[in-house]
């Protein structure tokens, strides 16, 4: 398993409520963000977002995908529950990142799964489409309770992206048509 070091920790008020950032560093040198609400419970399972950072989705608000809403939703909804350019040329994601020899999808999971080892969470409901992110998690020792579906509208500018996850990537979105 992946050894992770927590670096740092702060409150973090956002529009969702508190949470705990706990900033942690992989032995490669990134550092990652666990956002904790609530008590975390060593027995039952804990709602948990895997979220993988996109500047644009994110921060900018970018229509062209789903991140942005997918990392507000989960926040509204732990905190709910109180746990816790090829592209512009016709290529779709997958297309993309291999015309760019980049993997079609470079995500791993066994820095998340250590944090949330570090966290002493073992058992999780994961509020996710992509059942990647679920396999990751499992083979890295943490309990997949619950896939918990995060339903984020489409619009124009992102519908090709969304069937694209659906349709070549596998990621869990039927509600698309």
């Amino acid at each position: 398993m992946t050894a992770v070091e927590l670096i740092a920790e702060a409150l973090l008020p956002t529009g969702s409520g508190p949470f705990i950032a706990r900033a942690y560093r992989a032995p490669d040198g990134t550092e990652h963000v666990a956002l904790v609400r609530g008590q975390l419970d060593e027995v039952d399972a804990v709602l948990v977002r895997v979220h993988s950072e996109c500047l644009t989705g994110d921060v900018f608000g970018s229509l062209r995908c789903d991140c942005g809403p997918q990392l507000e939703q989960a926040l509204e909804i732990v905190a709910a529950r109180g746990a816790y350019r090829l592209q512009e040329h016709g290529a779709d994601t997958v297309d993309a990142n291999t015309a760019l020899g980049l993997p079609v999808d470079d995500r791993a999971y066994d820095v998340a799964a250590a944090i949330l080892h570090d966290l002493r969470v073992k058992r999780v409901l994961l509020l996710t489409n992509n059942p990647a992110k679920q396999r990751g998690l499992e083979a890295a020792g943490i309990e997949v309770i619950e896939r918990v579906p995060l339903v984020v509208a489409s619009n124009p500018q992102n519908a090709r992206y969304l069937r694209t996850k659906r349709d070549r990537l596998g990621h869990l979105l039927n509600e698309l048509d």
